[in-house]
């Protein structure tokens, strides 16, 4: 309740890190501070060598919406028949407080444990992603240092907590087209060239395009069209040029570059000569091998939550992808994502001592 009273809108940590720090510090952690702009990034750790676990989250969170329609006030958490409401409870505060206890609880259990246990944290997770874990990885990647295991507390859950862990996600790539014409009067086609015909066809086209089946693990790879705009606004009056931003969530067996190849052959076929397009890949797609991390969640989740749970790379993107190419084992398991980004986000607060729990489980069987 303490972080989620902090109105810590992406890329505001809004003292977030530093309350964790006056838990954390007093247990022997060390703490190192990344600061990028307006981004705060905090790595809290104890101990050294192998193995080595680090969680990794954000404490971030998207605007609340309209207040008037909150049960409680979005950054004035509040209980209401077993549930915790506020922003950022389930997306992903909860599951950082629920980290944090189960690091203090192992520490106070096991203080002369093996290996090494830490916290990754940011503030620019739900924001442009720029200077936030992504600055980080870069940092420890040239210093040749890296967790063994890496356990990211994005909210898998669907239905049942741990019914879902993630061992990996598809990549995220956005294309914003513009195609150009020319601008004319609707009653003389023959002197204008309307770029949102030619549009049309191209994009009937692109969206039905089979980019790849996927396979047991990623679902196909597939697009969305985010916004279209064109036009003056009067009615008798063609447009100069048709804007699209284009989004595509892809596995491994589309990688960005067969994309954006498939995606020029097919402005080539349909004639369209005058266009800009910019490509912006904002996360690649990963697949951690199974590991002893793997193995350590889906016992957890069974001993502590009854739960075998599935086995995906659904969603959307998380941070994860960073520290991945570094060669850390990477899987994510959190709260139940239903009301994530929604007015009267809520967990069952249950679910946050089951989560400690289970967390706690997986520290104790990796490093005790």
């Amino acid at each position: 309740m303490e972080l989620v009273a902090r109105p810590s809108l992406t890329p505001d940590d809004a003292g977030c890190q530093r309350l964790i720090a006056g838990r954390l510090l007093p247990l022997g952690f060390d703490v190192e501070w990344f600061l990028c702009g307006d981004v705060s990034n905090v790595l809290y750790t104890r101990g050294r060598g192998s193995p080595s676990l680090w969680f990794l989250g954000h404490t971030d969170v998207v605007p609340a919406g309209p207040e008037e329609l909150w049960t409680f006030p979005p950054f004035q958490p509040g209980l209401r028949d077993g549930a915790l409401y506020g922003r950022g409870v389930a997306d992903m505060k909860g599951a950082v407080a629920a980290m944090v206890v189960a690091l203090e609880t192992f520490v106070q259990q096991h203080p002369d444990h093996r290996g090494q246990i830490g916290l990754l944290l940011t503030s620019d997770e739900e924001g442009a992603a720029v200077d936030g874990t992504v600055r980080v990885a870069e940092e420890i990647k040239r210093r040749g240092q890296r967790p063994d295991f890496c356990l990211v507390g994005e909210p898998s859950s669907q239905v049942a907590l741990g019914d879902t862990v993630r061992i990996g996600r598809r990549g995220s790539i956005y294309v914003r087209l513009k195609i150009n014409g020319v601008q004319g009067h609707t009653a003389f086609p023959e002197k204008l060239d309307n770029p949102v015909h030619r549009l049309a066809p191209f994009l009937q086209d692109l969206l039905d395009q089979k980019w790849d089946p996927g396979d047991d693990e990623f679902p196909a790879s597939h697009c969305q069209v985010a916004w279209i705009k064109a036009g003056t606004g009067a009615g008798n009056v063609t447009p100069a040029s048709v804007e699209l931003l284009v989004n595509f969530r892809n596995g491994p067996a589309s990688p960005a570059k067969e994309i954006q190849a498939r995606f020029n052959q097919l402005l080539h076929r349909h004639g369209i000569g005058n266009f800009e397009a910019e490509w912006k890949i904002t996360g690649e797609p990963f697949r951690s091998p199974a590991g002893e991390l793997r193995q350590a969640v889906e016992a957890a989740v069974e001993n502590i939550l009854g739960q075998t749970p599935d086995q995906n790379t659904g969603g959307g993107t998380s941070d994860g992808r960073f520290l991945a190419p570094l060669g850390s084992e990477v899987v994510e398991l959190g709260l139940i994502n239903s009301s994530i980004h929604q007015v009267d986000e809520r967990t069952p607060v249950t679910d946050l001592d089951r989560l400690y729990a289970t967390y706690y489980d997986v520290i104790r069987r990796l490093l005790s």
